[in-house]
């Protein structure tokens, strides 16, 4: 009954946790984002979408329970039956067969039955959790460890990459083992100091690109050489210490305006103001009543968007990498940051390679070179305006579907 029981038990659990984890998704997701859903008016939607959740995991909670009410069910009418045929024996037995005390000590032993019987169903529950819990740790025991952060034999000089030069030769990228391959055999070399712009559609591969480049995923075949320095030979710190990003979703932390400019401390204060300055973020610090004390909750979240951005940058300009990796930062701001960014990055990075992913065309247009990706392969590679010049290229196809779009957006 036991092997039984927990055959149906684990897989509902498991079914159970997993929905419920959908559920307190959803919910997390409207939370934070119920300013926006009441500005485009669909509470309705998320209210469904909301029950619809909450349908989906009650079903297997249900079905649990009612395996659970199964299990009791079966054990009770077994404790019962010893019962009733234990107290029927005795009573057909002839008149001084046992004693009393002998009677009332069967009929104890099994009332205790029953109790062990109802023990044992709040263990199966148990076991069953517990079976689940074992199997999602050894889950992530198979999770293959990310590279060592510190190669002690092979460490760069303090000052790689001296020129920015990225060489990628044949790069093949796939996210597991037995998955088709993301990225084709990418070749491709961005001079230093050139400021390089990555275009495609959705799913071309350009986020796994830039991905590649900080090894968040490791190439199945290929290299990236950056400045005669092949990437995959050295520790992950001495790789990411020395690459500026600024990301399409910048990242905040609890704390003060210092310590997210400068988290290990190893810039001065007029160092940070300077940067400020630099990020027009001045008058904004400097209004705080606390200054580079001020408060900064998680995530940032009381500072607009742009202004987290801008903080972005403001490390970026503090550590002065010599390669710059702009992953969509402007797709989420409004013009205005997007002019102050892209102003910044022209003037404080001219003689850093600065590569972009762009969401907005216009973003790579004042580029040195543009590299156009489709489905995980290189498409073309060229000066912008040469690109622009020749009939039926990708680049020229996304830039007339841009303005086609803005201009039907603002009529």
């Amino acid at each position: 009954m036991q092997r039984y029981y927990l055959a149906s038990a684990k897989e509902l659990m498991r079914i159970n946790g997993t929905t419920k984890s959908d559920l307190a998704n959803h919910l997390g997701e409207s939370i934070s984002g119920a300013i926006t859903i009441r500005a485009f008016e669909e509470e309705d939607r998320f209210f469904a979408k909301n029950l619809d959740l909450v349908d989906k995991n009650a079903s297997p909670y249900f079905y649990n329970f009612a395996a659970t009410e199964w299990l009791i069910q079966r054990l009770e009418i077994m404790t019962a039956g010893v019962l009733s045929f234990s107290a029927f024996v005795m009573a057909l037995l002839p008149q001084g067969t046992f004693s009393p005390g002998f009677v009332g000590m069967a009929l104890s032993y099994g009332l205790s039955l029953n109790f062990a019987f109802v023990v044992s169903i709040e263990m199966q529950c148990k076991l069953a959790n517990q079976i689940i819990s074992v199997e999602r740790v050894n889950q992530y025991m198979d999770i293959r460890s990310e590279a060592a952060e510190v190669v002690e034999e092979n460490r760069p000089l303090s000052d790689w990459p001296q020129n920015g030069n990225v060489d990628i030769r044949d790069l093949q990228i796939r996210y597991r083992k037995d998955a088709p391959l993301v990225l084709h055999g990418i070749t491709c070399r961005f001079e230093g100091g050139d400021k390089i712009g990555i275009v495609g559609r959705t799913g071309s591969g350009k986020t796994t690109l830039i991905g590649a480049l900080f090894r968040l995923v490791e190439p199945a075949e290929g290299q990236i050489i950056i400045d005669s320095v092949d990437i995959s030979t050295i520790g992950l710190h001495d790789l990411r210490s020395h690459l500026g990003i600024i990301p399409q979703d910048p990242t905040l932390f609890q704390g003060t305006v210092r310590y997210n400019l400068d988290p290990l401390g190893q810039f001065s204060d007029q160092q940070i103001w300077e940067v400020l300055d630099k990020c027009q973020l001045l008058e904004t610090v400097q209004e705080k009543e606390h200054g580079l004390d001020s408060h900064v909750v998680e995530d940032g979240s009381n500072w607009s968007m742009g202004q987290r951005q801008l903080f972005c940058l403001g490390r970026a300009l503090l550590r002065r990498c010599r390669i710059l990796v702009l992953d969509e930062a402007t797709a989420s701001i409004d013009n205005a940051t997007d002019a102050v960014l892209r102003k910044t990055i022209r003037t404080e990075f001219k003689h850093c390679t600065v590569i972009t992913v762009a969401h907005r065309i216009p973003t790579v247009m004042d580029c040195d070179m543009v590299l156009a990706m489709r489905d995980g392969r290189v498409v073309e590679y060229d000066k912008p305006i040469k690109l622009m010049e020749t009939e039926g290229s990708l680049f020229r196809n996304l830039v007339n579907e841009y303005w086609s779009y803005t201009s039907n957006e603002n009529i």
